[in-house]
């Protein structure tokens, strides 16, 4: 499929769509990453995608083009962010949550650059259920 600029656009929309619901959930639940946080993390990841698709796609002749390469780069990145939320303190560890909800909704948004769109609505859905499902704690015992 050739990427077009009606293509990158439906993503991008899609990108903030999934990315902004993630954020709602951890902004609604006053974390220190919310709604802008993870909406631009997923439409970054997305856009690098496109762009790494969009340089192999209008460049055939490029020996070493390689799609994965700035998504490994991505991917990085984001590590950076993730481990600058998570804090040690008296009271145990903090920002474990928010920071794998980062690196998921950057893979999710280069999931959406891929053009795997379906697949990034339902893993959406999934976090969102994990995340809204942990805040009532079935696993404890209620006295």
């Amino acid at each position: 499929m050739t990427l077009t600029l009606t293509t990158a656009l439906i993503r991008m929309g899609l990108a903030l769509l999934l990315g902004a619901l993630i954020g709602i959930e951890r902004q609604l639940h006053k974390h220190p990453a919310g709604v802008r946080t993870f909406t631009l993390i997923c439409m970054g990841s997305a856009l690098a995608m496109i762009l790494s698709i969009y340089i192999c796609q209008t460049n055939p002749d490029l020996h070493n083009g390689d799609p994965g390469r700035i998504a490994a780069q991505v991917l990085t990145g984001i590590g950076f962010i993730g481990a600058g939320l998570i804090l040690k303190n008296q009271d145990g560890v903090t920002g474990l949550t928010t920071a794998a909800c980062i690196f998921m909704t950057a893979v999710i948004g280069l999931a959406i650059g891929a053009g795997m769109l379906l697949l990034s609505a339902i893993i959406t859905a999934v976090v969102l259920i994990i995340l809204v499902s942990s805040h009532y704690r079935f696993w404890e015992k209620k006295e």
